[in-house]
């Protein structure tokens, strides 16, 4: 039996450059050797979103399909929908009877997102409780990893003491507590220089077209210190250095770095080959999502039976969770 892996994605529509280093690349490698299980987290979607979902179902599978272009296996991989499988709820349930409110309450991403945004009215309890339902996402699958960035951590550590605490309270070990598969994840920057995000519009889209793409990345900015072609610049200070370490060879980071050192190559010069290496990458994105944007018949069919996969596993644990709880009647 390959070790379980679990992990989830909220629905934002097409992913970008951002989602397929920081995650789905990842996930791709994954699936040689382990049991994946891949789900759009559309219930997260609400903790921060409930005014605002219009168009979310269309988001589900535009997403789904990005995933199936990146390299997902469905004959490999659970792929399935949070909300279609209410065991979930049923345990997020169960697990807020034992958990103590102040571990959720403690929890940076809490503090900082209601600081951050106070406009998004998020004093709720399915924002404060969010990290509760991850849990329950993560421990009803009984994953033995769970793949993070450092970001994330705080949240894989909540899950483990849920486990241990369910467990304790109830005198039996029907939860397992999962260990984190730290990840190196590559940020990659917008189009501004900050953190791709769609949100901040300086995103480029897996499946952008190569014009739009060969446009977005020739208008991005670069050293500062650059004003003629000719000023010698420093890699370190510009934007544009990190898809370089991304997508170039050595030979390419080599004579990127150089050139720019001397001042003998321009900064459109040094884009063109990070342009043709991501143009090309996206071809093969669009050529495989295209097949499945023709049919989308079978996009929902791999949900469907992915579904009904991960409905098997979570009916498994939850007849023993309720059975620990004095629920088995």
């Amino acid at each position: 039996m390959k070790p379980r892996v679990v992990s989830g994605m909220r629905p934002t529509g097409a992913l970008h450059l951002g989602h397929y280093h920081g995650a789905l690349k990842n996930w791709v490698r994954l699936q040689d050797d382990h049991d994946c299980h891949f789900f759009v987290a559309d219930w997260h979607a609400l903790t921060t979103h409930y005014r605002d979902h219009a168009g979310l179902s269309a988001q589900v599978y535009d997403m789904v399909v990005d995933w199936l272009a990146a390299g997902i296996d469905p004959d490999r991989t659970t792929l399935f929908i949070q909300s279609r499988l209410p065991e979930h709820a049923e345990l997020f349930t169960l697990l807020a009877m034992t958990t103590p409110l102040a571990w959720l309450e403690r929890l940076p991403t809490y503090k900082d997102a209601r600081a951050a945004d106070a406009s998004r009215r998020l004093a709720t309890y399915g924002f404060l409780g969010y990290p509760l339902l991850q849990a329950a996402d993560i421990l009803i699958y009984r994953a033995s990893f769970v793949p993070v960035g450092a970001d994330q951590a705080p949240h894989v550590e909540v899950a483990r003491e849920i486990a241990r605490r369910f467990n304790h309270v109830h005198g039996a070990a029907v939860l397992r507590e999962p260990a984190m598969l730290t990840t190196d994840v590559a940020v990659l920057p917008g189009l501004d220089g900050r953190k791709m995000s769609k949100s901040r519009g300086n995103a480029i889209a897996m499946r952008e077209a190569p014009d739009e793409t060969t446009k977005k990345l020739r208008r991005m900015p670069t050293d500062p210190q650059r004003v003629h072609r000719s000023d010698p610049g420093d890699p370190a200070r510009c934007p544009v250095w990190p898809l370089h370490e991304v997508y170039s060879d050595d030979a390419t980071r080599a004579w990127a770095d150089s050139g720019c050192r001397r001042g003998a190559i321009g900064c459109l010069d040094c884009k063109q080959p990070l342009i043709d290496a991501i143009v090309q990458q996206q071809a093969g994105w669009r050529e495989r999502a295209e097949r499945y944007l023709a049919n989308p018949k079978q996009v929902e069919w791999i949900v469907e039976l992915g579904t009904e996969r991960a409905r098997a596993a979570a009916k498994a644990t939850m007849r023993d969770v309720r059975s620990a709880v004095g629920l088995g009647h």
